[in-house]
């Protein structure tokens, strides 16, 4: 099956879920796919299990033949990440910057040394060996809350835009320094670099700092073109390309794709809206962006409920899992609440904001294109299927509870 043959087949289907959950079921749009597409997996799995396999053959030939890290992490996340920061305002998150900074960057990296040790023995008790260093890579892929994932819950979750801000912030950010630390423990697992400081220094200074100045760059040049100009369809095409030429020429530099689009937006979204738009052209360029920020969505959602037909599950693998799932969550809790608590000393912030933000940190597709990214072997089955499990969770169960608890805690407050 060609592209253009499984990018049809991807959207028909992700439209007809839409329309159906929109219609009968009245979940989140997102959620609502992505539990229509895991049911139906789960149904292919059953009827193949009574000699009705014929659906499921050819679901997973579809499904395999999906690159779902090239797809993601390649394709459709740099318009995801770009579509989200340019509706972040820029005066909002510098007032939080310290905050922000140090759950995207701290928080990351305690909350992958605490979900990799707690994995190392927890395998170990359902009888999953896995290597120490691989632990530690699982924990550094689920360790980043979705951007993708985030951003469109918390779009109806009626929170303040401080709290929004916060959130979406981190997110935006943190997937970046997850990127960066993942690199890192996987070159190191793999023999392609040093577990040495210097080299882990040097490869964060180029994946990290190299993509906020490149991003800082390709939104300078973006920023000046739209000045010079006051034609919303063509600086719709200038933005498209600032997304899909910087950031692939970001993956060529060796420089952190998401962190520079992540910066891009919020220049053009910021400092673009105000200086270099017409307000025709800034509200036609956040309709254009709102439709391909949400046809994407769709699109990853459907994509992550219908995985479930490929990955390799056993009750062991589940079980661990589900516990595994409850220890994220803690790591969540933990990397959240020390900075947070410290911070408070200095800072004011909403009375049950730790609450929200752990809640509120959703794991998603990132974590799963991660965990497909790894080399084949045992421990690749092993966390391709813990992750699902604990994405799956995380966007159901937290996805479909955050906007009960923002407005609880509001009503307290």
């Amino acid at each position: 099956m060609n592209l253009i043959d499984t990018a049809s087949l991807v959207l028909v289907t992700a439209a007809l879920f839409a329309w159906f959950n929109h219609r009968y079921i009245k979940l989140p749009t997102t959620i609502g796919i992505m539990l229509i597409a895991l049911i139906l997996s789960l149904v292919l799995i059953i009827l193949s299990k009574f000699g009705i396999g014929v659906a499921q053959e050819y679901a997973e030939t579809f499904v395999s033949g999906i690159d779902f890290n090239r797809t993601l992490m390649d394709g459709m996340l740099s318009f995801l990440l770009f579509a989200g920061a340019m509706h972040i305002n820029l005066n909002q998150l510098l007032k939080h910057k310290l905050l922000i900074g140090v759950l995207a960057t701290v928080g990351v990296v305690s909350s992958t040394f605490i979900v990799g040790i707690s994995s190392f023995y927890i395998l170990q008790i359902f009888g999953l060996e896995m290597p120490f260093i691989y632990c530690l890579l699982f924990g550094s892929l689920i360790a980043p809350t979705d951007p993708v994932a985030v951003m469109a819950i918390m779009k109806n979750a009626g929170a303040s835009k401080s709290l929004e801000t916060k959130i979406a912030g981190e997110s935006l950010f943190n997937d970046g320094v997850a990127v960066v630390v993942f690199l890192v423990i996987l070159g190191i697992a793999t023999g392609e670099h040093e577990a040495s400081f210097g080299s882990i220094s040097k490869l964060f200074l180029v994946e990290a700092v190299g993509g906020v100045v490149f991003g800082f760059l390709i939104g300078g040049i973006g920023y000046y073109l739209l000045r010079t100009i006051d034609n919303y369809k063509v600086e719709a095409l200038i933005t498209l390309a600032m997304v899909t030429g910087g950031y692939q020429m970001a993956l060529q530099l060796h420089t952190s794709g998401p962190i520079a689009v992540v910066i891009a937006g919020l220049l053009i979204g910021n400092q673009g809206r105000d200086n270099a738009m017409s307000e025709t052209t800034a509200l036609q360029l956040d309709h254009f962006w709102e439709l391909i920020d949400e046809i994407l969505n769709a699109a990853l959602f459907m994509l992550i409920g219908i995985e479930m037909i490929i990955i390799s599950m056993s009750g062991n693998i589940l079980l661990a899992g589900l516990i595994l799932a409850v220890v994220t969550l803690t790591a969540r809790f933990i990397s959240v609440g020390i900075p947070t608590s410290v911070l408070k000393l200095r800072n004011t912030f909403h009375p049950h904001v730790v609450k929200i933000l752990t809640w509120g940190g959703l794991r998603g597709g990132i974590s799963v294109a991660l965990a497909l990214s790894l080399p084949s072997g045992p421990e690749r089955d092993i966390i391709v299927a813990i992750t699902y499990i604990i994405v799956v969770l995380s966007i159901s169960l937290q996805g479909l509870t955050i906007g009960k608890l923002i407005e609880r805690t509001s009503k307290l407050s």
